[in-house]
């Protein structure tokens, strides 16, 4: 048998790697919103808070986050735990770090993704939503995001294919994803070539996949502007 009876553990370790990268983008979607709006915000202190959370992630390598977050985070709680007089130690779930640490490193290329789409829609169309009465979060909701949408999905999907490849790292942290689950039967085996190459060819159909979807995405929220245009 090609993969000698680990095809199956492979699979789920697929799987979780699946769940990992969408809660992963869900956190990072919502971060890079909220440093989106603070670069962008008048308050000068919130914009100087925005860019030096994009400034400070894009600048660490994801590998020492992902430990820096599991460990020293691990570490952290348990003291804060201790001072408050609970003993036992605390284990962080490797999935939830996991999920914590790759939201948060790609909530900072998200927010400027977000940033420069914000900025390429017309002022014009905020002012009008205004001049019609919306409050400001109705603008930005009703307004601003569904038009923002169009200009952010080719950065994006950048941002998603390479959030889905780096969900490899998380197995050093010990989270049985498919990279974990492979390296533990090459070990077994002694035949890596075999299950890193299956592992290489699951990445690939997952972002192969991807872009397909999000292509039509592209396609579907620039239909009226390209009609417009011609």
């Amino acid at each position: 048998m090609m993969l000698h009876g680990y095809g199956s553990s492979i699979l789920d370790g697929a799987w979780l790697t699946i769940n990992l990268a969408l809660t992963s983008m869900s956190l990072a979607i919502a971060l890079g919103l909220i440093g989106a709006a603070f670069r962008l915000s008048p308050l000068k202190w919130l914009a100087v808070l925005g860019e030096s959370y994009t400034t400070l992630i894009r600048g660490i390598p994801d590998l020492v986050l992902i430990l820096l977050i599991f460990y020293g985070g691990q570490d952290l709680v348990n003291r804060i735990a201790l001072a408050l007089g609970y003993t036992r130690y605390i284990d962080i779930n490797p999935f939830i770090a996991g999920v914590c640490t790759m939201g948060f490193i790609f909530g900072a290329y998200l927010s400027e993704t977000f940033r420069g789409a914000f900025m390429a829609i017309p002022k014009g169309q905020a002012e009008a939503g205004v001049a019609y009465g919306m409050g400001g979060a109705q603008v930005f909701w009703r307004i601003l995001v569904p038009q923002m949408i169009r200009f952010a999905i080719p950065g994006f999907t950048n941002n998603w294919l390479v959030l889905t490849k780096s969900t490899a790292l998380i197995s050093v942290i010990g989270l049985q994803d498919m990279m974990f689950k492979a390296k533990n039967a090459a070990d077994a085996t002694h035949e890596p070539f075999t299950f890193f190459l299956a592992v290489a060819a699951l990445y690939l159909m997952l972002t192969s996949l991807s872009l397909l979807v999000l292509r039509y995405l592209e396609k579907h929220y620039s239909v009226g502007i390209k009609a417009a245009e011609l």
